[in-house]
Parts: structure tokens; sequence; C-alpha cells
């Protein structure tokens, strides 16, 4: 298995695969060098592609995505609905499980940071 840089989403899903395989590696072996090194990549990916901090509430975390991202309030509609894009931004409506699922698979927002409970709005 070649190391390489991790550049973009698929490159990061390669480099999952490839750590499947090196998992059990006994430590000292070289198996077990290199998977420290994709762990390294790894985290060091997402840390600068998701930069969600452990602070920020459900709403705070969409928005960081969406700033990082370079999405809008439209891209946020198209994935869980208008109507319910504007009512969760404006904390009026809280998140659904189905909105979670959504929003974790297509922008990789963690999960548990969407079920946190935040404060809405009258």
């Amino acid at each position: 298995m070649d190391i390489r840089p991790i550049k973009n989403d698929e490159d990061h899903a390669a480099a999952l695969e490839g750590m499947k395989d090196l998992w059990n590696a006994a430590e000292g072996t070289e198996d077990y060098d290199r998977l420290a090194v994709m762990i390294t990549l790894v985290h060091d990916y997402e840390e600068h592609r998701w930069p969600i901090g452990r602070d920020l509430d459900p709403v705070q975390a969409i928005e960081a995505a969406m700033a990082a991202e370079g999405r809008t309030q439209s891209d946020l509609a198209a994935l869980i609905g208008k109507s319910r894009a504007t009512e969760i931004l404006r904390r009026t409506r809280p998140l659904t499980l189905s909105m979670i699922r959504k929003l974790n698979k297509a922008w990789h927002i963690p999960a548990e940071r969407l079920v946190q409970e935040y404060e809405l709005r009258a």
C-alpha cells in the first residue's frame, strides 16, 4: 500500500479502506508504522475538511459546515426542504432524526453533534 497525501473525499475513503487491512498490525512492524502514518493523515484531513468545534450547538455546526464548504441556505433546503431549512436556521424548528441522518450522510456533520439539545426560539 502506497501512502499518499489525502487531498479530497475520494482519497479519504481510500485511506480509510486501506487502514482496515492494517488495523490488527503488530506493534513494531512495518504495517504498524504505516497504520500510524495513515491515522495521522486521516486525522489531519478530517480536522481541516470538517472543522466543527466541540462547543458548537447543532445549528452552529450546520452553519460552520456551510461556511467551510461554501454551501448556502439553498443547499440546505435542497437537502431537507426549503421551509425546514429556514426554520432550522432561525431556530424555530428542531432537527428531526431524518434531517440528522441526511446531514450526517451528505455533509459529514457528526451525528453526535447534531443530536445535542439546543435552544429554540418561540
